[in-house]
């Protein structure tokens, strides 16, 4: 079991989660809808706290275990290696970065909204993946690959799907928002822990 001791912005994240989107699905539904990522609500409205508020709502339980189970898995580890507030900056930067990205997409769509924390995830995922290239993840706990094909096919993968999607689309995955993460994850990793990128070239015999 893990030891939260050493990783408590990891419990903080995983509570908050649990308790914000719990009580939007069993006791205020409207609240989905009031704290959603909403592109035109931001822009037109100045509503920037959906930046941040629709990775703490989701649309359903298995939206939500899958989300946090993930962050369970990869989050103590990161933390632990980069201390609480260079992982907290990388999360909320991933959101940041995941929002940022769907709101220039999908900024000339008024019905576009969009929750839960998987862009955040993504950062935190593609960050674990810069420290253990070769550490296997599985596929809904079946299909395990090395990390850096993961990401790679996590990548490419959310490209193509960003290309089939229709415009203005509200359901179904986001994988803007994945995507965005993802690179802000990496990106903001490797700016806060110079060693990053020299230890993931290493280990791949660069």
């Amino acid at each position: 079991m893990t030891d939260f001791s050493a990783a408590p912005v990891t419990l903080f994240l995983l509570v908050a989660n649990v308790l914000v989107s719990g009580y939007a699905l069993f006791s205020d539904p409207g609240l989905i809808d009031r704290l959603a990522f909403k592109p035109r609500r931001i822009l037109d409205g100045k509503e920037y706290y959906r930046l941040i508020t629709g990775g703490f709502v989701h649309v359903g339980l298995g939206h939500l275990a899958f989300n946090m189970i993930t962050l369970y898995f990869f989050g103590p580890y990161l933390e632990v290696l980069l201390g609480s507030v260079r992982f907290l900056l990388i999360y909320f930067g991933a959101e940041l970065a995941a929002h940022g990205l769907s709101l220039w997409m999908h900024r000339g769509h008024p019905q576009y909204a969009a929750v839960g924390a998987s862009g955040a995830i993504s950062g935190i995922v593609f960050a674990y993946c810069l420290f253990n290239p070769f550490s296997q993840i599985g596929l809904f706990f079946a299909i395990w690959i090395p990390a850096w094909a993961f990401a790679v096919g996590f990548v490419v993968l959310s490209i193509v799907a960003m290309g089939r999607r229709a415009p203005g689309e509200t359901g179904g995955l986001a994988h803007e928002a994945h995507l965005g993460g993802a690179v802000g994850g990496l990106l903001l990793t490797i700016l806060l822990e110079p060693r990053a990128l020299p230890i993931f070239l290493s280990q791949l015999g660069v």
